[in-house]
């Protein structure tokens, strides 16, 4: 009564207190949620043109609700670089004053599927009626929506299309353009050379430090350009089934084998259970008692387990063998009977036509010259069966060609149905012809394999609960251990590993080797987490993730540890080329080659357009650095791909004069036709982007 009476009487104060740490808590969770602390009701911007959170989480939501089975997060990336690309794209429509008139709307209306091939908006002859399609959504304005949306993305479409074509216009190859080019290809130039090369110096004797890299990257800083980044290392401590959980799986499984006898309620009397060797009824014995439900498919020897091969393919109907050890499972099995002939292994030559699909068809023909030949071939083969193998390399418009037609093995409906049918259907060695979407088949059937129905009880080898425990009690003292001193050290003195630190992006899903983990990049990004920070998270079927944040790179290029496969041996090669230069001394081509270890070589008609020197690669530098030079006149030391190269030009042969540079303009064209593909990047290049998404939780 003492009790209740001193509650009483302080009981403003508990009320005071209890309600301070509820507003404590709400508050806390509104600025951890982002709440008061999200800086922007968009997701982001595109110089100052501002993307609203509500219109792209609803077209984030649309992708993900399409059926084609992706994240969240490769949902938000796709909006992203859509909506990034429509605004620079419109930006760039308005600067030029594009529009679009009401007839070449409705001809890209058309030509979407959606629309142009709808019976709704058909005549009576089948073709898209303009008064139809106008009347439709008149008649039904709560349609008017998707209209207004399909015009939006015809209107843009439309403008893209023009905006092509003037790009692809703006282009062009000129005449004195296709003279240096056709000069670059015939302008030739004979000259003698020495060269230290930077491998008579050994890697090892020249070092590069993390931050000469750094510098080489600023001074490059378009190539290295990327987003924040951050470096994370982790231990994976996997939630997998110790020995003793093994041994009491497989002693289960034995159990299953023989059969048990269970005390009956209902007649209080035991009851014997049925085995599975004894079953009568094996297929509902797999499913009441396995993790995998029965499969009734037939299996060739090859697709069994490796080392239960043998045994499980011979058993005879009704025998069981196991328990084995299949991936992660437990096994048992019993033979519900053979199949001959599941799987076929054919060889075809295809002769494609005009009208097929076929990527590789080697010339163009008709239907009726595609049969012709195929009989043709056909004849070839039946008289000399030998011939298959070359007639096939020769002949078959298949990728398949160069394996000589073969196929490998297939099972029944993998292949389209009049090819199916005629292997599977027929013996092996024969030979026929067959008509395909395609195009027509010569088939040779080598081989057919035999097959065995198994029914299987699997169980999982998991770990029990008494271990599941176990590890995580070892995961959150790894954590609270790693949190307060060296990540390295507390691994290692608790005999865990250190994974290498994986580099990510804020948008990023995949974390290494553990794949999608969106979890714990988003974590790494977060307001509060900082170089050292520790946190632990539960991975579904791999076990406990425990993360720290390496290092944090807001520099605007990549990681070191990224470009020094790429960096580093540029620097070396800087490195050594000063050396080699130290050594080179001397007024002529032999003083020189003395001073390095070298000798005199002679390169002859080489151009610019090809720089290769014998026996070494390209270099360019030495070429250009040769035609520059007068007769019998020494360069200075010229740091090439491969060394350092001091050049004595013997003679440059002017290319003779051509009144027309036609192919050599049509050359120039033919590879300046994919520079349109660059302008969406370039716009991106010069563009402000903000981008705000995390705040969203993405």
């Amino acid at each position: 009564m003492a009790v209740l009476q001193k509650i009483r009487q302080r009981s403003l104060l508990l009320i005071l207190v209890i309600g301070f740490c509820l507003f404590a808590f709400i508050i806390g969770d509104i600025f951890n949620s982002g709440g008061f602390n999200s800086t922007s009701k968009d997701v982001g911007s595109i110089d100052g043109k501002d993307i609203s959170f509500e219109d792209f989480r609803i077209k984030v939501n649309n992708i993900e609700k399409s059926g084609q089975g992706i994240s969240s997060t490769e949902a938000a990336n796709r909006v992203w670089d859509q909506e990034v690309s429509v605004a620079l794209l419109t930006s760039e429509f308005e600067k030029l004053g594009l529009r679009v008139g009401e007839k070449h709307l409705l001809e890209v209306l058309k030509a979407d599927q959606n629309i142009g091939g709808n019976p709704l908006f058909m005549n009576a002859a089948g073709v898209f009626d303009v008064a139809k399609f106008k009347e439709y959504f008149k008649a039904n304005p709560a349609q008017a929506q998707f209209l207004i949306d399909r015009e939006k993305d015809a209107d843009l479409n439309a403008k893209y299309q023009l905006y092509n074509t003037m790009i692809k216009a703006a282009v062009f190859t000129t005449e004195s353009e296709g003279k240096f080019k056709y000069e670059m290809e015939a302008n030739k130039v004979n000259f003698a050379y020495v060269a230290g090369l930077y491998s008579t110096i050994k890697d090892s004797d020249v070092k590069i430090t993390d931050s000469e890299i750094v510098d080489f990257m600023k001074k490059n800083e378009k190539k290295f350009k990327a987003d924040e980044s951050r470096e994370v290392e982790y231990v994976l401590i996997e939630d997998k089934a110790s020995a003793a959980d093994a041994a009491e799986i497989k002693s289960k499984m034995d159990a299953l084998l023989s059969g048990s006898v269970v005390y009956n309620q209902a007649t209080a009397k035991n009851d014997t259970v049925a085995g599975f060797r004894t079953t009568k009824n094996a297929i509902d014995f797999v499913n009441s008692n396995s993790d995998v439900p029965y499969d009734s498919t037939y299996i060739a020897k090859k697709d069994l387990p490796a080392v239960d091969a043998d045994k499980l393919f011979n058993l005879a109907p009704g025998a069981v063998y196991g328990p084995y050890v299949f991936g992660d499972y437990y096994c048992i099995s019993k033979s519900m009977g053979m199949k001959p002939g599941v799987n076929a292994k054919a060889s075809h030559i295809l002769i494609g036509y005009e009208g097929t699909q076929v990527p590789n068809q080697k010339e163009k023909r008709t239907k009726e010259q595609a049969k012709a030949k195929a009989e043709s071939i056909l004849a070839q083969v039946i008289a000399n069966p030998d011939s298959f193998l070359m007639l096939a390399f020769t002949s078959s418009d298949d990728s398949s060609a160069q394996q000589g037609g073969d196929l490998g093995y297939f099972g029944p409906n993998q292949m389209v149905k009049p090819f199916n049918d005629f292997v599977f259907n027929n013996s092996i060695g024969r030979v026929g012809l067959v008509e395909t979407d395609f195009g027509f088949h010569i088939i040779k059937i080598t081989d057919k394999q035999d097959g065995i129905r198994l029914a299987t009880v699997a169980q999982k080898i998991e770990a029990s609960e008494v271990t599941s425990d176990k590890i995580f009690t070892q995961a959150t003292k790894f954590e609270m251990e790693a949190a307060n001193k060296d990540f390295v050290k507390a691994a290692k003195d608790m005999g865990l590993t250190v994974a290498p630190a994986v580099s990510v992006k804020g948008m990023d899903e995949n974390f290494g080797s553990l794949g999608k983990q969106r979890n714990i990049v988003r974590w790494a990004f977060e307001n509060g987490v900082k170089e050292g920070s520790v946190k632990r998270f539960e991975v579904a079927n791999m076990g406990h993730v425990i993360a720290k944040v390496k290092s944090i790179d807001k520099s605007g290029l990549v990681a070191v540890s990224v470009a020094r496969p790429y960096v580093e041996q540029i620097l070396k090669n800087k490195k050594k080329a000063a050396l080699i230069k130290a050594k080179m001394t001397g007024s002529s081509l032999e003083a020189i080659a003395k001073s390095v270890g070298s000798t005199v070589q002679q390169a002859t008609d080489l151009t610019m357009e090809n720089t290769m020197l014998p026996n070494v690669g390209p270099e360019p530098k030495v070429v250009g650095n040769a035609f520059a030079l007068a007769a019998n006149k020494l360069s200075a030391p010229i740091e090439g791909n491969t060394g350092v190269y001091v050049v004595k030009n013997i003679s440059t042969v002017k290319a003779p004069a051509l009144k027309n540079h036609a192919p050599y303009v049509a050359k120039l064209k033919t590879q300046s036709a994919s520079d349109v593909n660059r302008v969406i990047p370039a716009l991106k290049g010069n563009a402000k982007i903000e981008d705000n998404r995390q705040q969203f939780n993405y």
